[in-house]
């Protein structure tokens, strides 16, 4: 049986024109220039990045395109942006801006057939569904403007109907231990990749190589690290050696 593949992800959180992080999306403290932690994960070999404008549902618009246009002139790997999606436009001037993929979540909710409009204008391979899941009684409840709105939706019932309207991968943050990095909600996980036969990239409490390789144990394609990375905890060669050792396949 060959080792598990596992893609290792920065997520760079956005706020104006600095890198942000909190905890459960408040207190967002102010990390310097996105553009900066950006390249230096990517001389340091990470696989991807995820860039999310944490205000963009608010206020109604992205503010991604001009750092991702300065973003794409020095980094060569797949970029995932969202924040603010709300029609196949929104979609259209992140791609062309430079991301890969873009992430869909608020707007989705509200009308999820925007997910198989994107998929058919792009290709479902650009289209993420990001679901922000927070424990509730009996399972987990979906919710959005950053894990403050309730949804409604059951994150199992939403997972498996994101997939079917033409998401092509699921980037599932858990809201209870996001910024915490103590540990991923590894049940979450589970629940999630037993549901999709998509990818699926896990977020919310990472903090070394043992949380993403239980991440992977239950499923996940991928994990996205965000306070680890950027308050020197671990880096990605040290993290990459590490899953290695433990017997997981990732890119040099």
């Amino acid at each position: 049986m060959s080792p598990r593949r596992l893609r290792v992800i920065a997520r760079l959180d956005v706020k104006d024109a600095f890198l942000v992080k909190g905890i459960q999306y408040e207190g967002l403290r102010k990390l310097g220039d996105p553009h900066d932690f950006a390249l230096r994960y990517y001389q340091q070999g990470i696989d991807e990045l995820v860039y999310l404008d944490t205000v963009a549902s608010l206020y109604n618009r992205s503010n991604l395109s001009g750092i991702l246009e300065r973003t794409t002139r020095d980094v060569f790997i797949p970029i995932t942006a969202g924040g603010g999606v709300r029609s196949v436009e929104d979609m259209a001037a992140l791609l062309r801006a430079g991301a890969d993929k873009v992430a869909v979540n608020t707007a989705a909710l509200h009308d999820p057939e925007l997910l198989t409009r994107c998929a058919r204008a792009f290709g479902r391979q650009c289209v993420v569904l990001s679901i922000q899941a927070k424990r509730c009684a009996g399972g987990w409840e979906a919710y959005y403007d950053n894990g403050r709105e309730h949804s409604g939706r059951d994150v199992m019932e939403w997972a498996r109907e994101g997939a079917e309207r033409g998401a092509g991968e699921i980037l599932l943050t858990s809201v209870d231990r996001e910024g915490f990095q103590k540990g991923m909600d590894q049940d979450l996980i589970a629940a999630v990749t037993a549901q999709v036969e998509i990818p699926v990239i896990a977020a919310g409490g990472a903090q070394n190589a043992e949380s993403l390789a239980l991440a992977a144990e239950n499923g996940a394609d991928a994990v996205a690290l965000g306070s680890a990375l950027h308050y020197g905890k671990t880096s990605i060669p040290e993290l990459k050696q590490a899953l290695r050792n433990k017997g997981l396949e990732v890119r040099i």
